[in-house]
This record gives structure tokens, sequence and C-alpha cells, in this order.
């Protein structure tokens, strides 16, 4: 037994080794000059990662912790496990930043110690000076996007478990009560438009014919089921349920305990007590269950979900607020590339003198002026003012106009 946990650990360390020596030779290949650019990038690249990483996730989730700590008394190991868990969310946040702030400081430096001015007294242009640079930052950009999109939901669906987990038993404790926090127990609603008919199936207008509504969902049920059918013209449906179940087979919801109340176009109602009811209706409500509420929190594929359920429901409000957020899936990490351009052609600048606090708050004034962009378009996309692909698109676009016309200056 011994002998083959010390085969193993030698086999691992022999992994590890062919893996750091494949690693020197490839970096080894690289240029030296480009190898020495990086060099420089690296080192601020790391520590504006760490530092917009301990800021975000301290105004955006440490204090709400500790607010609770205090105030409900969350376990201290359990508010631990959720910030790590929301960890990976701020840390793809800060890799945009991270990158202007990591090229505005090493290129401002290698221009204040005339070295930019140097490597063109040697015919090195700006453009090939900033080329490793720029290749760092579409590194970063798939960085990103593969944070974004596998890691981040994941990471924060299960910090809502743990948190709404802990929360509950700790209220359950204190009131003595049946009270539900799970992640699931939250409010789904699902309206459909369409043609409603009269009493021959004549359509005699367009508009919502159904709003299903549930307090919770758990386990594929639904529970405290409202259901309104505004489908016909002669007369309206209002169905209630303790329990909702969608049956995949024969394609059904199956109701129970309820009531379903017929009120005709001439004011007369009837209603109807059921221990079990089968109601036509389509599983839309059931996938929209299933998908986070936050588009951020969403994968590219999940966001497609439910841009067509929406789509087909006739929402065209959150039809397109979801395709604006699947284009924006796409942009926060090309962010990293326009950031990359904009920082390194402003460090490249002649004469630049710049200190770390200095490039720290340049920073800060572009990030926040270049995320003032990207929300109005957003909001411009949501509204349809504009298309959904401008509006995702349009900041980036901008931005690297802007960057080419320094990157042209700066080569003067």
């Amino acid at each position: 037994m011994n002998n083959f946990f010390v085969y193993n650990i030698n086999q691992s360390k022999s992994v590890f080794y062919r893996f750091i020596q494949k690693c020197k030779l490839t970096w080894n290949k690289i240029p030296l000059i480009d190898r020495w650019l990086l060099g420089e990038l690296i080192t601020p690249l790391l520590f504006s990662i760490a530092a917009f990483t301990v800021v975000s996730l301290s105004i955006g989730v440490m204090f709400d912790l500790v607010r609770r700590i205090v105030e409900v008394g969350l376990p201290l190991g359990i508010a631990l496990k959720v910030l790590f868990l929301k960890m990976p969310g701020f840390i793809v946040i800060s890799f945009p930043m991270s990158m202007l702030m990591a090229t505005l400081l090493a290129y401002s430096r290698l221009s204040e110690n005339s070295e930019i001015k140097a490597l063109r007294s040697i015919g090195i242009s700006v453009p090939r000076t900033i080329l490793p640079a720029i290749i760092l930052a579409f590194f970063m950009t798939s960085l990103t996007f593969l944070f974004n999109n596998n890691i981040v939901p994941f990471s924060n669906r299960n910090a809502e478990i743990t948190l709404n987990s802990s929360l509950g038993k700790v209220l359950r404790t204190e009131v003595g009560s049946n009270l539900n926090t799970d992640a699931e127990a939250s409010d789904i609603t699902f309206f459909r438009k369409g043609q409603i008919k009269d009493f021959s199936g004549k359509t005699t207008k367009k508009g919502l014919t159904h709003l299903f509504y549930a307090w919770r969902f758990d386990n594929n049920e639904m529970a405290d089921v409202t259901v309104l059918d505004f489908s016909k013209d002669d007369f309206k449906q209002i169905l209630l349920a303790e329990k909702g179940k969608f049956n995949s087979i024969e394609g059904f919801w199956e109701f129970t305990n309820g009531s379903l109340l017929t009120l005709s176009s001439k004011g007369e109602t009837v209603t109807t007590k059921f221990e079990r009811y089968i109601y036509p209706f389509g599983n839309e409500p059931l996938q929209l269950a299933k998908l986070p509420k936050d588009a951020n929190d969403m994968s590219v594929s999940e966001a497609i979900q439910a841009e067509k359920l929406y789509r087909e429901s006739g929402d065209a409000k959150e039809s397109r607020r979801m395709q604006v957020r699947i284009q924006e899936k796409f942009t926060l990490p090309c962010a990293c590339i326009v950031f990359a351009l904009i920082g390194s052609c402003l460090g490249s600048k002649p004469n630049t003198r710049s200190s770390r606090s200095q490039g720290f708050g340049l920073s800060i004034v572009l990030i926040l002026v270049y995320y003032v962009i990207s929300f109005s378009f957003s909001s411009l996309g949501v509204k349809g003012t504009i298309q959904p692909f401008f509006a995702a698109w349009g900041p980036v676009f901008i931005s690297i106009i802007g960057g080419s016309f320094l990157l042209k200056r700066t080569s003067k």
C-alpha cells in the first residue's frame, strides 16, 4: 500500500515537472522583447486584479454578510463559504478594469524611463511595442468569457442556495415556524400573448391570453398556483390550486386541491371545486422556473433559452432585454481588449509622467466613462430605441475607434 502511494506521488511529480518544462520551452520561444514587455505587464495586472476584487467584494458582499452575522445570527462558516462562492463573480468584473490599469501603469513607467523612446530609436514602432499588451488582452478576454459563462453562474447559484438555506434554518429556529427560504422558493410569473377567440373559434382580437403565477417552485412542483385565462372572448377563467405539476408525457398540467371560477360576458359566475384538474397548457412556466431570474447568473445557452421563451410568449420587452444580455455576455470580455488598447496608447505617449496613484485615478475615470456609456446603450436597447446588437456592441466599437485614434497620434 505504501509503495503504491509513493508511486502515485512520484508519477504526479513527474507530470508536474514535464508541464513546467513544457511551459518554459514555450516561454523561451517567445521573442525577447515580448517576454520583457509581458513581464512588465503581468505584475501590475495581478496587483490590479487583487485590488479591484477586494474593493468590489467588500462593497458588494462582505458588508452585507457582516450585517447578517450581527443581526440575524448567520454562522461565520456559512458567511465565509458564501464569500468564497461569490468571489468569481467579482474577479471576472475586475479583469477588464485590471487590463486598463496594468497597461497604463506599465507603459507609463516605460515612457517615463525613456524606454519607449529607445525602442523607437532602433526602429521598433509603438504598435509593435503595444502588441504584447493586445495579445495578453486576448488571453484575458478568453479567460473572462470562460469565467462568466461557466464558473460564475454555477458559483452564484450555490452561494444563493447556501445563504438562503442557512437563513431559513436560523429564522425557523427563532420564530418556530415552517418558513421556507430555499433558493427555489421564489415567485414564478409567466404570461402569454396571442389570439383571443369567440365561442365559434373566430379570432376577435390579439392580446394577453394567459397569466400563470406560482408562489413557489420546488422539486418540479408549483405551489399556490393562480392561472388567469383570457383566451376566450365569451368568458374568462380563474384557476386557484394548492399545487401544480406538469406531465411531460401527456403534455398537460395537473392541479390539485383548488377551484375554478368561470365568469361569462353577461356577468354570470360559476365556481367549481376540485381535487384534481387537468389543464392544457405548455411547459413554458416550468422551463422559466428552472432558469435563474438574473440574466447575469445565466450561461449563454440558458439566456438563449430564456429569450426564446419570452419571444414565443409574446413578451417583447423581456425578449429584447435577454437579447441585449446575450450580446453583453460577449462584450464584457471584449472590454479587456478595449481597455488594453486605450491604456497602452495613453501610457506610451511621449513625456508621460504618471505615478501609481495617478494611474489608478485615471483608470477609475476611464472605467466610469466606459460603463456609463455601456449602461446608457443597454437601456436604449431594452426600450427598443436601438437594436440589441448595437446596444451591446456600440460602446465597444466606439472605444476601439477612439483607441485607434490615440494609437495613430501616439505613433507620430
